[in-house]
């Protein structure tokens, strides 16, 4: 297998275990004979939260020498490489802020993201959003512990209440089902894992870049097209604006608010307690898109919508205008905007072919208010022209869409197939002792006089049989 190309078939070739036993649980199946199962709990030495050193204090952060993680350093791949922020050490000596060991797993305990798995190769801190475990090492491989719970991420995500906030709290994860291997076999899984996810993440990473030069080139082409026109021969003019510079000799310069329509007069925001006892029926528009479902609406046509406030504004994570239709509601972080020309294509790219940074206000929350947005000049040109400008855009739309979806389609698949992998291997449904080179193959559980623990004095011993110093590791 090269690490350019992966056939999601050749799982088949894995063989499976000699022998199998029921794991003790419906859901879990079957497990080979000689694995244990047991609890998260049985096989940590630490289950805690993290904490936030308090802002105000710039000694907490001007040295920057400790990783700091929070909700959105979690994503798909297993190991955190990008923490939101660097701490100094005197906020772990001074204790408001907690230091977990490398080799620990963290998990999003509380929020939105809530079940994330994310692995640290280097001591870390973390928010209270993020419970960390560190696992006893004479029993349990770090890199093995991890993709264990990775595997149990869908579970996690479940077992969360269904609330405005979902937490998941410590007892729930020390609950949660572990499958031991003995020692060695755990690393040549861990080993097999790291090896086959980082194929895949490879292949993922070039479908995602090629994604981004699609992307890249629409906008390209659009930007073009609905700043410039459709005619390279037309004769340009001075707009007499400094950031538009040279625009169509033909087009019009105006203020936006005399080319549309606001309706933010007939936005209404609804708590999450009032939807919460709604039924599910219709959109229910924010600043960057659907954040939910009411059983009403307020509008019935095609309008645009754009951010009004929000990271977005700045980030341009999503696109910041974008057109809603059928019947829906609309709260009050989205302007709604209805173009006296009727052309929503056209307008919707030429706002979103424009930085808005100069027209945003406010750092900790920025914000686009009406005034300032409406009082924006743009170059354009009349009705037939923005119909044929659309139709241009949507042509080039139904060229590109197919081949993105396609490549979308796929990272999915190698997503999905990623996911069932690590889960094949952490439950034994596959057998890859022998598969890594350098990793030596265990057959079943018992003694192995390799392995050895000076501190405890266990010499020759299957961990999975063996007491942690004061307590007894139990099955199910």
């Amino acid at each position: 297998m090269s690490n350019t190309t992966l056939d999601t078939t050749t799982v088949r070739r894995w063989k499976r275990y000699p022998e199998y036993k029921r794991a003790g649980s419906t859901w879990l199946g079957e497990v080979p004979e000689h694995w244990r199962v047991s609890r998260v709990k049985w096989y940590c030495d630490r289950l805690q939260s993290g904490s936030t050193p308090p802002t105000a204090d710039h000694r907490y952060y001007e040295s920057e020498e400790i990783p700091w993680y929070a909700p959105g350093s979690f994503g798909s791949e297993l190991l955190l490489t990008e923490p939101v922020k660097l701490i100094a050490a005197i906020a772990v000596r001074e204790g408001v802020a907690r230091l977990f060991p490398a080799g620990s797993t963290m998990l999003v305990t509380i929020g939105a993201t809530i079940g994330k798995v994310g692995y640290i190769h280097d001591n870390a801190s973390c928010n209270q959003q993020i419970t960390a475990v560190s696992f006893v090492k004479q029993f349990v491989y770090p890199k093995y512990a991890a993709f264990q719970l990775k595997r149990l991420e869908p579970v996690l995500q479940g077992i969360a209440p269904s609330t405005t906030l979902p937490i998941l709290d410590q007892q729930e994860v020390g609950t949660l089902p572990f499958m031991v291997p003995p020692l060695p076999e755990q690393r040549t899984i861990a080993a097999f894992l790291d090896r086959e996810t980082a194929r895949i993440d490879s292949l993922i990473g070039q479908k995602e870049r090629l994604i981004a030069l699609l992307e890249e080139k629409r906008q390209a082409v659009i930007s073009h097209t609905v700043t410039r026109g459709l005619n390279p021969a037309a004769p340009l003019k001075d707009s007499g604006v400094p950031w538009l510079g040279m625009v169509p000799k033909h087009w019009e310069v105006k203020r936006l608010k005399y080319s549309v329509q606001f309706l933010n007069y007939r936005r209404i925001p609804l708590s999450s307690e009032e939807r919460g006892g709604l039924e599910k029926i219709y959109p229910y528009y924010g600043a960057s898109g659907i954040i939910d479902q009411v059983d009403r609406y307020l509008f019935d046509e095609p309008l645009i919508l754009i951010g009004e406030d929000g990271a977005n504004l700045l980030s341009r994570s999503t696109p910041l205008a974008f057109i809603a239709t059928g019947k829906y509601w609309v709260n009050n972080h989205a302007h709604i905007l209805k173009p006296k020309s009727r052309q929503l294509v056209y307008w919707t790219e030429r706002l979103n072919s424009i930085s808005y940074e100069p027209f945003v206000t406010g750092s900790a929350q920025p914000k686009l208010t009406i005034d300032a947005l409406g009082s924006i000049e743009f170059a354009t040109p009349d009705t037939p022209e923005q119909a044929k400008i659309a139709k241009y855009i949507e042509e080039q739309d139904a060229r590109l869409s197919p081949v993105m979806s396609r490549v979308r389609d796929g990272i999915a698949h190698l997503q999905e197939y990623r996911t069932a992998l690590i889960s094949a291997a952490v439950t034994g449904q596959i057998d890859v002792r022998g598969d890594v080179p350098g990793e030596p193959a265990t057959s079943v559980a018992g003694c192995d006089p390799t392995q050895s623990d000076p501190a405890t004095s266990v010499v020759g011993c299957d961990p999975t049989q063996c007491m942690i110093p004061g307590r007894v590791i139990p099955g199910d």
